[in-house]
């Protein structure tokens, strides 16, 4: 096969930052997608309708003539969230859905939730009103191992969640663990999971040996080979509880390469020809619509888009992408660590 052509994909997992950096990075998604799912985690953090509908307006006026793109925007959930102003918010259209960090678990989540009994007011509102529930699903206690932080989280915190609000949609975001992805798969449809082109790609070992490699250091933290090989199992079954979410986080170089690095992988420049080289190793082109382009859409309730995209395999390994220069310095394009063939038509 040297073309595929697809009903053009989103993104249900994308951090666009704000300011010189939203204008540098935003093409680089809209390119392809034609939604995004925006996460919220700001400085100041989008808590309130008022606030997500100032930070959709920036998006927009940041998206260059040409492009057809649309953001759908999230409630970062706070143990200060109003559930009125969630709800108007949901019923206006103005959000999408709520998402819910841990307290310290990721980049700009200090102001995340750390007792989730105290937003249970917010949750129970959400599960009657259909607001889907985004989590970052890592428990942040000092005494877990950071690699076992997202099981644990599946025991401990969204089990009894599920248990005491069954009508609650939930999307576990970028899952990276056999666990994860097993007790998806097995759950009923209220819960679904997003994997990242990264987390199909590399494991721990492109971390950590042969030196530290800062750009591949991202948060949920890549795991062991074997839980890699659960994640492509899940993206490439066809189960229409798993879709895709790059969870793309830009960092300039010089907040990655130091002493205490940002957590974050900026793939949006080559996430499409990623899958594609994913999928084509498993044999599994066919489902590859499913996954990018269909199974979002259906989880929350929307049409899938009206356009395609075409992707061209070539006979010879395609450049990798160059590096991006912002105001603030460079920030580096995800390296896949293997020969990628697939580009976007143009």
């Amino acid at each position: 096969m040297t073309r595929l052509t697809i009903t053009r994909p989103d993104d249900w997992h994308l951090h666009l930052r704000d300011g010189e950096m939203l204008k540098a990075v935003l093409p680089h998604s809209a390119s392809w997608a034609g939604r995004a799912i925006i996460m919220p985690n700001l400085v100041p953090p989008v808590v309130t309708g008022n606030d997500a509908s100032a930070y959709r307006a920036r998006i927009e006026q940041a998206l260059p003539d040409g492009y057809d793109f649309t953001p759908l925007m999230v409630l970062y959930l706070t143990q200060q969230s109003d559930p009125a102003d969630i709800r108007a918010a949901h019923e206006k259209g103005v959000i999408q859905a709520v998402k819910l960090y841990p307290a310290g678990a990721t980049t700009n989540s200090a102001s995340g939730v750390k007792d989730i009994d105290a937003v249970m007011p917010v949750l129970e509102m959400m599960a009657e009103c259909g607001i889907p529930l985004l989590v970052h699903g890592e428990v942040t206690h000092d005494s877990v191992d950071i690699f076992d932080r997202e099981a644990v989280f599946i025991d401990t915190v969204l089990t009894p969640l599920r248990e005491r609000l069954p009508s609650l949609r939930i999307v576990m975001e970028h899952i990276t663990t056999e666990q994860a992805a097993t007790y998806v798969a097995a759950a009923d449809s209220n819960l679904a999971a997003t994997i990242t082109p990264h987390h199909l790609i590399i494991n721990r070992n492109a971390i950590l040996a042969g030196g530290i490699k800062p750009h591949y250091y991202c948060l949920p933290v890549a795991k062991r080979e074997t839980h890699r090989l659960a994640l492509v199992k899940a993206a490439t079954s066809g189960n229409e509880k798993f879709f895709l979410g790059t969870d793309s986080a830009p960092h300039t170089d010089p907040l990655k390469l130091q002493a205490c690095g940002c957590a974050g992988v900026f793939n949006a420049p080559n996430t499409l020809a990623c899958l594609a080289q994913v999928f084509e190793q498993e044999n599994a082109l066919d489902k590859l619509e499913g996954f990018a382009s269909m199974n979002g859409p259906r989880f929350y309730g929307l049409g899938v888009n009206e356009t395609h995209i075409t992707l061209i395999r070539h006979d010879t390994p395609q450049p990798a992408p160059a590096p991006i220069e912002t105001v603030d310095g460079q920030v580096t394009v995800f390296d896949p660590l293997m020969e990628i063939y697939w580009t976007i038509d143009s």
